[in-house]
Parts: C-alpha cells; structure tokens; sequence
C-alpha cells in the first residue's frame, strides 16, 4: 500500500536527494511506523478506534491539508542544497514523528486497509499471533519500499547540479501543494 508515490514518497525522494540516504529511510520508517499503528488498529478489529477516526475525518483532513500546504510552499520555496554535500544528520527524530504524524493525517489509510484485509478474508476472526504477523508484514513491506526509493534516488543524487536540485524542489513543491488541494477538496 505504501508503493505509490503520494506526498510522502515525494518528501522521501526530495530529502534522499538534499540530505542523503539516512534522511529518506528515516520518512520511510515514520510511514511505515504510521502504516503498522493502522494496520494494527484494521487486523485486530478496535472498531472503537477507526469508529473514532471516521468521526474525526473532517479535522484530520483539514489538519493534513494544512500541514501539507505548508510543506508544498516551503519546499517550492527551499534554497538548493548541494547535492553531492553530506546530508545533514541533526533534526532526525522530528522528521522521524513529523512523518508518523503526516501518516495519520490520512485517515483513507486505516480503511485501505481493512478493505484489503476484508478481501483477502481477513476479518475479525484473526487469531493474535496471524494478526501480528500480518502488521509485521505491513512494517516491513512499507519500510522496505521505502529504503528501495531511497536507495534507487541515491543514484541520481550526485548528477545533479543546483539548477536541477532548484527543480527537484518545485516539483516536489507542486506535487505536495496539489496533496494539499486533493485533501481539501476530499472534504467537499
């Protein structure tokens, strides 16, 4: 569920690219960590939680929305970094709950989930050790999608000068500024 590239793999992609490897795989563990909370709340049935989060679904969208109108305008207005700098190591918890904290702003994740779940057959009706396992299974999968992005970006993050990490920053900028626009316009 993590593989296509929404707003969070464009964040993954801009910051492999502006701070290195670490930072990207960083976004990938706070999506992956968000993904497993999710994951947990679908496979071991807590109704009670995602009755919640459907409930809070309009606040979670507006402060998504608002978060990521934020982040589309900084980053279409960010200074390029030299890429071939070593990336900066400091602030990476907060990228780390930042990202967690983008993850749950989306609250269509939790019922991706147990719509998937449901059509695989995975009810309620899961035993602890089977539900466990499959959450591992979500952590692992999301988190390794995440270290291939980095890693396949890696290869590019040498080859491109301030020019085109100028352009690196407005494309990420647009794509996460219409993240914003389709978040807000869920809510019509």
């Amino acid at each position: 569920m993590a593989v296509p590239v929404g707003p969070l793999g464009v964040m993954c992609i801009r910051k492999t690219l502006t701070e290195g490897r670490t930072r990207g795989i960083i976004i990938g563990l706070g999506t992956a960590t968000g993904d497993l909370l999710y994951a947990s709340i679908a496979a071991f049935g807590l109704t009670f939680i995602s009755d919640m989060i459907d409930g809070q679904r309009v606040w979670l969208r507006l402060a998504g929305g608002a978060i990521l109108l934020f982040l589309g305008v900084r980053t279409y207005l960010a200074h390029p970094v030299d890429p071939t700098a070593n990336g900066r190591k400091s602030g990476l918890w907060r990228s780390y709950l930042t990202t967690i904290l983008l993850t749950f702003t989306n609250p269509i994740t939790i019922f991706s989930f147990i719509a998937v779940f449901a059509a695989l057959g995975l009810g309620h009706g899961l035993s602890v050790s089977s539900a466990s396992t499959l959450v591992i299974g979500v952590f692992a999968g999301s988190l390794l999608w995440f270290v291939l992005l980095s890693s396949g970006v890696v290869i590019f993050r040498k080859k491109l000068d301030h020019n085109g990490m100028r352009w690196v920053n407005r494309i990420a900028g647009i794509l996460i500024l219409l993240s914003a626009v389709i978040a807000f316009g869920s809510l019509l």
